[in-house]
């Protein structure tokens, strides 16, 4: 039997009191327990996503439990929609410390059977939509004196699966780039590390696991024998953007159960 959820699953206990936060993607699962979790460590957290009505929801959560959020529709592969996130955290709060790039989105199928339409759109939101976040985000961050980001990978950045081949191409794609960007601001002030998850309880994840089947194999591959909450993987997110990793920078945590152990 699957357990419904992790035991235990809290949030993480940091201090980020008088930071600045941007979650992009935070409209629900990983992102949205990132942007509760950082908010109630203290942080002013900007949430990004498509969904409008998941943004209120959030932000009155974040605002009925004290913390102080808002929220901005944004095209995580859009430029200007992008632009117009950090801008918004920078005029509401005059900087930006803390950024969580964590949007996704997939293509399922055999890779001859998949379309370039496919293709761009899977690698147009999580490489390419990674890279304007970071443009964005660290322009802003320099202007501060520095920060911190993460960009949520996969534990498919760092093995390969079957009839995902979009995915785990953006996916190895987005732990590249987060190693050059780590290494072009080290000196800077800016750290930059990546997040991989394994198989976590989201919508993405059990929209793909259609049959009792997938999930069991799935589930059967992690060695603690379960999928994550999203908040375990949150933890990790928030601990890395936090001064407790304040010497980590361009390096890629694996939160997957010991589904990859080096």
């Amino acid at each position: 039997m699957i357990p419904e959820r992790a035991p235990g699953a809290s949030q993480l206990k940091v201090d980020l009191r008088d930071r600045v936060a941007i979650v992009a993607g935070a409209g629900r699962g990983i992102g949205a327990a990132a942007a509760r979790t950082l908010a109630t460590a203290g942080a002013a957290v900007v949430c990004g996503a498509r969904s409008r009505d998941e943004l209120d929801a959030l932000v009155k959560e974040i605002e009925e439990a004290g913390g102080e959020a808002t929220g901005v529709c944004v095209d995580i592969a859009d430029p200007d929609s992008v632009e117009g996130l950090v801008q918004a955290a920078v005029d509401q709060y005059g900087r930006l410390d803390l950024a969580f790039n964590n949007a996704a989105a997939h293509a399922e199928g055999p890779l001859h059977e998949l379309t370039i339409e496919d293709f761009d759109r899977v690698v147009g939101v999580n490489l390419r939509g990674t890279f304007i976040c970071l443009k964005h985000e660290i322009s802003a961050m320099l202007s501060s004196g520095g920060g911190a980001i993460v960009n949520t990978a996969s534990v498919g950045g760092v093995i390969g699966e079957k009839f995902i081949s979009p995915y785990i191409a953006s996916k190895h794609g987005v732990v590249g780039l987060t190693k050059a960007a780590a290494l072009d601001y080290a000196d800077r002030g800016i750290r930059v590390n990546c997040l991989a998850p394994g198989a976590t309880r989201t919508r993405m994840l059990l929209d793909w696991l259609s049959t009792d089947e997938m999930m069991e194999a799935i589930v059967g591959k992690t060695p603690i024998g379960r999928l994550a909450d999203p908040q375990e993987i949150a933890n990790v997110a928030v601990f890395l953007l936090s001064d407790a990793a304040s010497f980590v920078t361009g390096a890629t945590y694996l939160a997957d159960g010991g589904l990859v152990v080096p």
